[in-house]
């Protein structure tokens, strides 16, 4: 009796919590979209999104996110690009190369990567990679390059944990019949057990874009904060998650509703993202 009840009990809490986390998504999006969609067909949906002035204190004022757009994919494209061979190249290390002695050692160091605070690694970056940036590429140092190094660095512990538990997760016997049939073990590691983990590292390239593209503070420190069209690495961008920090403190009227929109659009966008990663990730379950 006293069994049933602490069972039905513990279901209703988990029943709560999950419900919790329902509620306060939709609340979200109910925010987000309620104050932004209105802004969006005021203004025009071409004149917002293929916009490419952002001049709020103008007048007329113009509200054109396209430097934004363009500037968060220029930079989470640079952190992939950069972050995600390395990571899944450590995970594989970790995983099938590495000694248990040297082990002990990498993991914890992986890890704490994970819990250092954004903030941090942005005086980082600012401290040493832009001053290096800045004697190689000339400028400010503040460009494309300088904040995909940066989000590169800091979506590693997403790459390599989630890569390395896929990679581990892959039954041994896959290892040992490639062995038994003449392959090497680099070759039964590159050629059979990463292939058979890639549900598993395409997943954990989804959260690292996540990361990448949702990542604020420390891109205000090096990205450039430019609210103009990307013209190349070297030179400074806006990211949307950027644009909305810096000026919400004092944005009003419809200042503050554009804000509001970009953030409804930055939302979507990453929905279509993790939604196209996801059919992805679910045609490779099915082969």
């Amino acid at each position: 009796m006293k069994g049933n009840f602490t069972e039905s009990f513990m279901k209703g809490i988990f029943l709560i919590c999950a419900v919790t986390s329902i509620i306060a998504i939709l609340l979200m999006c109910i925010f987000i979209f309620a104050g932004g969609i209105p802004f969006i067909q005021e203004y025009g949906f071409k004149n917002f999104l293929l916009g490419t002035e952002w001049k709020p204190s103008n007048i007329p004022q113009s509200f054109g996110i396209l430097p934004m757009i363009l500037g968060s994919i220029y930079v989470t494209l640079g952190a992939v690009i950069i972050g995600v061979p390395i990571g899944l190249l450590t995970a594989i290390y970790l995983a099938k190369f590495s000694s248990k002695r040297l082990y002990r050692f990498l993991k914890p160091g992986i890890n704490l990567m994970a819990g250092i605070p954004s903030i941090v690694y942005g005086f980082f970056a600012l401290v040493v990679i832009v001053p290096i940036i800045r004697d190689v590429f000339g400028g400010t140092g503040m460009n494309v390059i300088t904040a995909s190094l940066l989000l590169g660095i800091m979506i590693l512990p997403t790459v390599i944990s989630m890569s390395e538990a896929a990679i581990r997760a892959v039954p041994n016997s896959y290892y040992e019949g490639s062995i038994a049939l003449g392959a090497t073990h680099e070759k039964s590691i590159f050629s059979v057990v990463v292939p058979a983990a890639k549900s598993g590292i395409i997943s954990s390239i989804i959260l690292a874009i996540g990361r990448a593209i949702g990542e604020t503070m420390a891109v205000i420190l090096v990205a450039g904060n430019q609210a103009r069209m990307p013209v190349g690495i070297t030179k400074g961008v806006r990211t949307l998650t950027t644009n909305i920090v810096i000026e919400m403190a004092y944005a009003a009227d419809a200042h503050r509703e554009a804000l509001i929109a970009t953030a409804a659009v930055l939302f979507v966008f990453i929905l279509i993202i993790n939604g196209a990663f996801l059919v992805v990730k679910r045609r490779t379950n099915l082969e």
